[in-house]
């Protein structure tokens, strides 16, 4: 069986880029994998010098930063507050396997959102619908 891509249902009109930012690299592999499927360019990265260097070559077409919280030589939250340093409007998703207590609400206000892990596909395509403000078609082979 051959898994369909995810498709947007309301905003056909370009394709979305996200900065993955995660240093475990089976990790970010499956994520990257997910993301793609779902329609996304995606911009990995292994850490924040790596992200930051992405990011300031490619800033105009980044709709959202995705990063882990635990990241070597720096946080999830440093990165983020980093590149709202250059942006303040970048829309940030910080992922964490241990709680936080910073992010446990969301920040809409700062564009800053929370997702615990682990996390499942629905789950994490359903948290970047909501930043983003899209809804995405998702064929039935790829629920969950």
């Amino acid at each position: 069986m051959t898994l369909q891509p995810y498709i947007y249902a309301n905003d056909q009109s370009r394709r979305r880029t996200i900065l993955l930012v995660e240093d475990e690299p089976f990790v970010r592999e499956a994520t990257c994998n997910i993301l793609q499927r779902a329609g996304f360019e995606v911009l990995p990265a292994a850490d924040a010098p790596d992200a930051m260097e992405i990011y300031e070559q490619r800033q105009p077409s980044i709709d959202l930063v995705i990063t882990d919280m635990v990241l070597p030589g720096a946080t999830g939250q440093q990165l983020g507050q980093d590149l709202r340093q250059r942006s303040p409007e970048v829309k940030v998703l910080v992922t964490s396997g241990y709680g936080n207590p910073e992010y446990n609400g969301e920040a809409p206000e700062s564009h800053t959102y929370f997702l615990a892990k682990p996390y499942s596909r629905r789950t994490l395509l359903e948290k970047i619908e909501q930043i983003l403000e899209v809804t995405l078609a998702l064929p039935a082979t790829q629920v969950g």
